[in-house]
């Protein structure tokens, strides 16, 4: 089987082009590939197909092998991947997603590097979006660890549920003994991914990133809009910020119509598996 590796901001995926028919994969494939040690390496699986609505339709497996209905980072890195293979062409396409169709154009940086932008669609925060019971909104829940920790947390749905918690330093904060714990709490009925904020002014804030069916990743798209929205809805910033992860920044803006991402996408190599 042929694939790429693609990368957006250290969030990596082996890409799978399917527009010459549909490929069927099992959750134990994806999680063999995606291993670090011994497959070929990736946060998750992008299959890219054909699409009747779209340019083309992408469908994304966690490392898991679970299905994710959107990623930020990933798309980015489709638009880059669908460009190299000649599947579209031009700076502006539409895709097919689980979560809906998304539009991502191809913009230029300072230093002439392409940059790509996702129209996220509009944010959601009621208890209902973002798979909780009741429809009251997720600002500032009580989420009880169980060991006498109680976090104040601010939910919030970007085409996949996430989980915002605000801390004082992110750097050394236990990311990975309180995300899983967070991840798989009783209140997520389909679980959730976490993300662990440092709010450094009213422009930029830190994040760390806890991914459902994945762990912590250098980045997460999605995850810095849900940051984004959550600071601004608790009043930490504005609707335009620059978000920095472990691996690389994006910029966030929260328009009237929707979130738009803004990051980079780069090929890192092609392989064949056996």
């Amino acid at each position: 089987m042929d694939f790429s590796k693609y990368e957006g901001t250290a969030n990596d995926f082996i890409m799978l082009d399917c527009t010459s028919g549909e490929l069927h994969l099992s959750a134990e494939k994806v999680a063999s590939l995606c291993d670090r040690r011994t497959g070929v390496g990736a946060d998750g699986v992008i299959v890219m197909l054909l699409s009747e609505r779209a340019d083309i339709m992408m469908r994304i497996f966690n490392a898991d092998g679970s299905e994710a209905q959107m990623c930020g980072n990933g798309i980015r890195a489709l638009f880059r991947f669908a460009l190299d293979r000649g599947v579209v062409v031009g700076d502006r396409i539409a895709v097919e997603t689980v979560s809906g169709l998304k539009t991502v154009s191809r913009t230029r940086g300072r230093g002439g590097e392409d940059l790509f932008a996702v129209e996220m669609g509009a944010p959601a925060w009621t208890r209902s979006d973002v798979g909780m019971a009741g429809e009251d909104e997720a600002i500032g829940v009580p989420v009880d660890l169980g060991d006498g920790t109680v976090l104040s947390a601010t939910c919030v749905s970007v085409g996949n549920p996430h989980c915002v918690i605000f801390v004082d330093d992110v750097e050394g904060y236990p990311v990975a003994d309180v995300g899983p714990m967070v991840e798989k709490h009783v209140l997520f009925a389909e679980r959730t991914n976490v993300e662990f904020v440092r709010v450094v002014d009213q422009e930029r804030i830190e994040v760390r990133v806890w991914e459902r069916g994945v762990g912590e990743t250098m980045a997460c798209g999605t995850g810095a809009c849900a940051a984004l929205v959550a600071a601004n809805l608790n009043g930490l910033v504005g609707r335009k910020a620059i978000v920095a992860l472990p691996g690389g920044e994006l910029e966030v803006e929260w328009l009237h119509e929707g979130v738009r991402l803004t990051g980079p996408a780069r090929h890192v190599f092609d392989g064949r598996t056996v």
